[in-house]
């Protein structure tokens, strides 16, 4: 699940007005640039720094929602893209400070999240209904650092246990614009649908729903869903068939067949090989 959040800040508006804040007007294409990159190992390399500079503007503007909220975008693309699933350890780190940045900017802008995200699951319900149209962006930031945080920990109960409200509120997200970046809510729900295996309440056949649709509403463009779909309901279900299927999808199609999905395709492009390469090891071992 770790590059669903990469569809942060490297893949929406934001970027930008940090750096305008901090350098000069000449970096302004800088978010553009960095989704068009296709090497992810140059924004691997350059995207310490700033997190650096985003922890700097936080502690001089600790209460602008739209630094807050910029900053937790850093993290939370970072953190997914090149942290999760390699350093446990550093991942939880700095998920943390990703929902931390995430959660401070929609407190300051909409005090009942803050005051109830914490609380059982009906207590905290109606802070879905806050987010109206024009949201979005701010909705997503949430979603993402949360999911961020729950796989970062996902060894802790207490983090499993508030899947329902990030449920909850990719619902809403879907419910104000279910085309929201390429069908990225349709995404979430669809690996949420699918991290507890069936025996725990896992729902494989309403993941399958969820990733058709991304893929639809993305005309197939958006090449995590593909990924997704393969690692979260094809081997969840052992049809190798299928599995092989989206991740050749995958490799037969462009980075670059939308330019601001460049980096992110060619990082789902990745994932698709190496778990091609498992396939033997991952069916042959259950047939």
């Amino acid at each position: 699940m770790g590059l669903i959040v990469l569809v942060s800040c490297l893949a929406v508006a934001g970027c930008g007005g940090l750096v305008r804040q901090a350098t000069a007007p000449m970096i302004d294409g800088l978010s553009a640039a960095i989704q068009k990159q296709n090497d992810p190992q140059t924004v691997r390399d350059g995207a310490p720094a700033y997190l650096l500079l985003a922890d700097g503007l936080v502690e001089n503007s600790p209460n602008d929602p739209e630094t807050l909220a910029t900053a937790a975008r850093l993290y939370s693309s970072y953190t997914s893209a090149f942290v999760l699933g390699d350093d446990p350890a550093r991942a939880k780190r700095l998920t943390w400070r990703a929902r931390d940045y995430a959660f401070r900017a929609a407190a300051l802008k909409k005090p009942k999240f803050g005051a109830l995200w914490d609380k059982p699951y009906p207590e905290f319900a109606p802070v879905a209904d806050e987010f109206q149209a024009g949201d979005e962006e701010l909705l997503y930031l949430v979603i993402g650092a949360w999911v961020g945080i729950i796989q970062a920990d996902s060894g802790n109960w207490d983090r499993l246990a508030e899947i329902s409200k990030v449920k909850l509120l990719t619902e809403r997200l879907l419910a104000l614009d279910e085309g929201y970046y390429y069908g990225a809510g349709h995404l979430l729900l669809g690996v949420l649908a699918g991290i507890l295996p069936p025996a725990l309440g896992g729902k494989p056949d309403e993941a399958k729903a969820h990733f058709e649709r991304a893929i639809e509403l993305s005309q197939g463009k958006f090449l995590l869903a593909f990924v997704y779909y393969a690692q979260n309901y094809a081997k969840v279900v052992y049809d190798r068939e299928l599995y092989e299927k989206l991740l050749h999808r995958v490799l037969d199609t462009p980075a670059d067949v939308v330019p601001e999905l460049t980096l992110v395709n060619t990082l789902a492009r990745q994932q698709a090989e190496k778990l091609l390469a498992e396939a033997a090891t991952i069916f042959d071992q259950e047939g």
